[in-house]
């Protein structure tokens, strides 16, 4: 039953792929609608998308291609694009009212929309909209069996969508349409391995977008090529991986589909009861479906199968009953179709003359698809494209050479200019660049020579000797020599690493120890330092700036802690942040900054504990330079029952 075939999955792309699968062009995000945008109302959405003015028509969709099936909203939306000079929505709008009137077979009314969303799409250069009305108006051209004018416009939006700069879902789609649709028209002139061509290049793009429905329709398109070559087998195995597909998404209409093409192979194996009692299935369907298309299709097949079965009253009943239907309906196709089996009918019943009568209409309608001009034409077309360009392209390097010679001298002198002018930039850049980077090396030695004065202030020093003499006059030589090894270590440590721009995490931790064994020891050891370190971290590879936490360790025991009365304690904590950080924490129970405040200010004292942090940071913000993430650096003062209990500081260092 070749065009039956032929026809029912070009109308499979005209009614469900165009209902189902071509308007998913514009509602590829139309499923994915949350409840509250269920529920918006239609002026809600109208008005959003006119504030909007989206270009993209899977956003167009997403609002307004619910509403796909009310011609009065439809109306509204091209009605107020219009006056707001929205050309997108204007598109958008004619094009869906073109495929609700196609579905309803007012084809020239369609076609009228789809030219005006056509026009106003190639005046915006908008590529979506473009190639969905040249692809919709494709279709309806195949409907009406006007096979040049279809292949034509499908090509012109193949052509559109592979040279686009948009690479959206939705040109996608419009290529695989395209693809779908060329294939089709192959199979109307039975040129079958063509057809498979496109319809192979269509199922690839539907896998990579996996579109089920996609899959669903060329699934059965390969198949009933394999069908028309007389592959029964293979046949079948494409059109039972169609009908797994269209169980899947819950088409009946694709359900009727694949079962009337399994049983045509049936029919042709000589499975003829089998054939009949699943034709009889797609019969029942496709009058609860009420599509006319469908219910034309299934009464000739099954009036096609009860000629096989010798139930010639039957038979003859709903191949009339097919016949009349595609009359009124114009189906052309299906009037072929039917004409061919009431031929054989009464041929079989010795009734020659009606069987001549009916072959003879038979072959004026077959002519129509397959006369030899259509399938010149087709070949022409769609080698047409090729030519042109490869000649376009001969032209303009023809233009571009007269161009060139004339041009020449011109272009040298602009080089030169270019070149000489590009020598200077780059020459000043240079010069530019070593001059910033000198003043911020300068930058960065100033800052450590001011940390390193801090670090190194001669209270720290002189008290630090002052101890190792009290030790001495009070001939404990056991901690003098202690306390002076302590401090000498220290001193080294300083010195060596104020050298270096950047240290290993695990060097400041010792530096960093020492100087608190140095000041616990000139406070009496009151202080309880304890370092925790996350095992999983690798700290001879982090580097840190040298001497960063000192400001900060100083801070806590000389103005939190000193003045505290009871347990005094200093933790310092190392973990891993995330993969970008490693985050250090130096928490004490001391009496606050707020409190340390007001003693220092009554104290009249010189505090340069803000001046080491401020230079910290600065020093901080040039290594992070080096990192694709920045420091960060919180002090956070700590309460217990609105009294202040101690400090924490929160350095995170970058580690990539």
């Amino acid at each position: 039953m070749l065009l039956i075939n032929i026809v029912t999955y070009s109308r499979l792309q005209t009614k469900q792929l165009s209902s189902k699968r071509i308007l998913i062009a514009f509602i590829a995000i139309i499923y994915s609608f949350s409840l509250t945008a269920q529920e918006r109302t239609f002026e809600e959405d109208l008005n959003y998308v006119l504030n909007k003015k989206f270009t993209s028509a899977d956003s167009l969709a997403k609002y307004v291609m619910k509403y796909r099936r009310d011609t009065l909203k439809m109306q509204t939306l091209l009605k107020e694009s219009n006056q707001k000079k929205y050309f997108e929505g204007a598109s958008f709008a004619n094009n869906v009212l073109g495929i609700y009137f196609r579905d309803k077979s007012k084809y020239e009314k369609a076609i009228d929309y789809h030219k005006t969303s056509l026009n106003i799409a190639k005046n915006i250069g908008n590529d979506e909209l473009t190639t969905s009305a040249l692809n919709m108006l494709g279709v309806v051209y195949r409907r009406m069996d006007q096979v040049r004018m279809a292949l034509d416009r499908h090509q012109m939006a193949l052509s559109i969508a592979e040279n686009s700069d948009v690479k959206s879902e939705h040109i996608t789609k419009s290529i695989t349409i395209s693809y779908n649709s060329i294939g089709n028209i192959y199979l109307t002139l039975k040129q079958y391995e063509s057809a498979e061509e496109y319809f192979r290049k269509a199922l690839s793009l539907e896998e990579f977008i996996h579109s089920k429905l996609g899959l669903a329709i060329n699934y059965h398109n390969i198949g009933y090529t394999y069908e028309a070559r007389e592959v029964f087998d293979q046949a079948l195995t494409y059109y039972k991986k169609s009908l797994a597909y269209n169980n899947e998404i819950d088409s009946d209409l694709g359900r009727v589909i694949c079962n009337n093409s399994i049983a045509q192979v049936y029919l042709k194996q000589g499975s003829f009861q089998k054939a009949l009692e699943l034709i009889r299935t797609t019969l029942t369907t496709s009058v609860e479906i009420g599509d006319p298309y469908y219910i034309a299709m299934a009464n000739i097949s099954t009036g096609w199968a009860n000629q096989e079965l010798g139930y010639y009253s039957r038979a003859l009943h709903h191949l009339n009953k097919g016949l009349k239907i595609a009359k009124e309906n114009k189906l052309q196709s299906f009037e072929a179709e039917a004409y061919k089996h009431l031929s054989n009918l009464y041929a079989s019943r010795n009734n020659y003359k009606e069987a001549l009568g009916y072959n003879r209409l038979y072959q004026e309608k077959e002519e129509q698809f397959l006369n030899e001009s259509n399938q010149r034409y087709m070949f022409d077309l769609l080698t047409k494209y090729d030519v042109e360009k490869k000649k376009a392209q001969i032209e303009l390097l023809e233009k571009e050479n007269e161009i060139v010679n004339i041009q020449l001298e011109q272009r040298n002198k602009i080089f030169m200019f270019i070149f000489m002018f590009s020598l200077l930039t780059i020459a000043f850049l240079v010069i530019l660049f070593r001059q910033k980077k000198l003043a911020g090396e300068k930058r960065f030695l100033s800052l450590e020579q001011k940390l390193l004065r801090l670090q190194m202030n001669p209270h720290f020093i002189f008290n630090s000797l002052l101890s190792i003499k009290l030790y001495m006059l009070n001939n404990d030589k056991k901690s003098a020599v202690a306390y002076l090894d302590q401090f000498s270590k220290l001193i080294r440590t300083i010195l060596s690493t104020s050298m270096e721009k950047e240290i290993s995490l695990a060097d400041e931790l010792k530096t960093m120890q020492l100087y608190v064994n140095i000041e616990n020891i000139r406070l009496c050891n009151e202080i309880d330092y304890k370092v925790s370190i996350d095992e999983s971290l690798d700290l001879d590879s982090i580097k840190i700036p040298s001497l960063t936490l000192q400001p900060f360790i100083e801070n806590a025991l000389w103005h939190g802690l000193s003045a505290k009365d009871g347990y005094k304690s200093l933790n310092l904590t190392v973990r891993k942040d995330s993969n970008d950080y490693v985050e250090i924490s130096i928490l004490d129970n001391g009496i606050g900054r707020e409190r340390t405040m007001k003693i220092e200010t009554e104290k009249k004292k010189n505090n340069t504990k803000s001046i080491g942090i401020a230079l910290t940071r600065e020093r901080l913000a040039n290594f992070s330079k080096n990192f694709a993430n920045m420091h960060s650096l919180n002090i956070i003062d700590l309460y217990n029952n609105n009294n202040p209990s101690g400090t924490q500081v929160i350095l995170k260092i970058p580690v990539r």
